[in-house]
């Protein structure tokens, strides 16, 4: 499924029209990739935030009043560290006829049995990367964890992907577990 979001052409900016910018409600961003110039646009902060809070996952598309739409990946994002709002945003251009390369976010579904039973769920990654044509990259790759008992573990290997979807990522590579809970020792302290 495909995105789409209004973007405009700007020009290059000092720091104060920048941040002019960015108080008018909008974002600065660069789409760079497959070997055309990199191109400066804005976008509505209101558009890009909806839809960044729904999984950021996916092919983007930059719709222009003065030129065709663009297909984009999501790259980066800078983020003011104390108020989360949006700084800038790098878009990759991309071919939808070739394969490309990217990463998906894992979407954690249920509650573990193990964790029911006093055990604790450890995540120790919220995405894989993937190839893929870009129409079946998938937004996010849902993870059904209501199974795992304490001492389970469920690794890239065990995902079910979507037909067109190669994991990058080492089918070892651990995504989740259920561990049973260090218990601290009660002993006094000696005086």
């Amino acid at each position: 499924m495909r995105v789409h979001l209004r973007a405009e052409t700007r020009a290059a900016m000092n720091k104060t029209g920048l941040k002019q910018l960015r108080l008018s409600g909008r974002i600065p961003a660069v789409v760079f990739g497959t070997g055309e110039n990199n191109m400066m646009i804005q976008l509505s902060a209101k558009e890009f935030g909806k839809w960044a809070r729904n999984g950021k996952g996916g092919i983007l598309e930059l719709h222009f009043e003065d030129r065709e739409p663009i297909p984009v990946l999501l790259e980066s994002v800078q983020r003011d560290p104390v108020t989360r709002e949006y700084i800038h945003v790098d878009f990759l251009r991309i071919n939808i006829n070739e394969v490309v390369r990217t990463r998906v976010n894992l979407d954690y579904i249920g509650t573990a049995k193990g964790a029911k039973s006093g055990g604790v769920v450890q995540i120790q990654s919220t995405f894989i990367e993937i190839e893929s044509f870009p129409d079946q990259i998938p937004a996010t790759i849902p993870v059904e964890i209501s199974r795992l008992e304490i001492g389970n573990s469920l690794h890239v290997g065990d995902l079910k992907l979507p037909d067109g979807v190669v994991p990058i990522s080492s089918a070892n590579e651990l995504l989740v577990s259920v561990v049973t809970p260090k218990v601290q020792s009660e002993q006094p302290e000696a005086i």
